[in-house]
């Protein structure tokens, strides 16, 4: 009988073998790991023969018009709680079982890490000042201190609520808004709550850290840039999706914001001829935020475990969406 494939997919940086330990998977199926992303239609041709994929959070986008053209697919281990890209009920029609991973205690700040990088990075210039060490310059640029200035929070769930006390220790003030938020729910995290105009017009730091939604989608767009300060800017670590794009490069090609920082897009990998690598405002960076040893090494573990449960026909974890 032929060993089943197993496809570990959009490991960009390969870490997943190297995460875990997959012996106990190779000794029941063939692994093949793809360091690239791929479109449906290759994709769809490429894993035609592969009974078990992993994902990598929601780097490949798993809709039914795909899963329709992986006949052999019987087992998805996608890792973290969650894959808003899956169709999880055209999986369960298919006969296709999804096992999730829980979330990774030692990885949990690594997204606010990452956006109070962006805002350091942004405030101080610190990628063009060190490109300029590189090339024998020095110093070029005149930075703005945190203190005394204004962290506003767009949303303060799980991920903005890492936010608001590491402000308070640079002594910022901190605002914040989101649809559901309330008062004493933002006093409790460290903010205040304010309207979404004032949140907009006020702050010198916007940073995003909503879940994306269709009532979420372009949540900053036209109007809630035209409202921002002329020397503030906007940091997105959560989705790309949150912030009109066309409104953001004519914003910031008009001066109307100092600068963004984006850590996530509408398409990823961000497409090499997108506009917004050619702005000089703004700092990118490929999708870091949840990228980091201890995070991938828990999703791989578990990962592994998920698999070895689907083969011994008790799978755990299951993914389902709610009745």
């Amino acid at each position: 009988m032929a060993r089943p494939r197993i496809a570990i997919l959009d490991d960009y940086q390969r870490q997943a073998l190297a995460s875990a330990d997959w012996q106990a998977v190779r000794a029941r199926g063939d692994i093949t790991v793809f360091d690239h992303h791929l479109q449906e239609d290759e994709a769809a041709r490429i894993l035609a023969d592969f009974e078990v994929l992993c994902t990598m959070r929601e780097r490949m986008a798993l809709p039914r018009s795909l899963l329709q053209r992986l006949r052999k697919l019987r087992f998805i281990a996608v890792t973290g709680p969650h894959h808003r890209t899956l169709d999880l009920d055209a999986a369960a029609e298919l006969g296709i079982t999804v096992s999730c991973t829980p979330r990774v205690a030692a990885g949990q700040f690594a997204t606010a890490e990452l956006a109070w990088g962006l805002i350091l990075a942004l405030l101080r210039h610190i990628p063009a000042e060190a490109q300029n060490m590189r090339e024998g310059g020095w110093q070029r640029t005149m930075g703005h201190a945190l203190a005394g200035r204004c962290l506003g929070l767009l949303g303060l769930g799980r991920l903005g609520g890492y936010m608001a006390p590491i402000a308070r220790a640079f002594n910022m003030n901190v605002i914040a808004w989101s649809q559901n938020l309330t008062e004493e729910a933002a006093r409790s995290a460290g903010a205040l709550r304010v309207d979404k105009d004032v949140l907009f017009s006020e702050s010198d730091i916007i940073s995003v850290h909503l879940v994306l939604s269709e009532r979420t989608r372009h949540i900053v767009g036209r109007r809630e840039l035209a409202l921002m300060k002329a020397g503030s800017y906007l940091v997105n670590t959560s989705r790309g999706g949150l912030i009109d794009k066309e409104a953001l490069i004519e914003a910031l090609h008009a001066g109307a914001i100092a600068g963004a920082a984006l850590d996530t897009f509408d398409v990823e990998p961000l497409p090499d001829d997108d506009p917004l690598r050619r702005i000089p405002n703004v700092l990118l960076t490929p999708h870091l935020g949840y990228t980091v040893k201890e995070t991938f090494q828990g999703f791989y573990e578990a990962t592994v475990e998920n698999i070895i449960a689907f083969f011994d026909g008790s799978p755990i974890r299951v993914l389902r969406n709610s009745p």
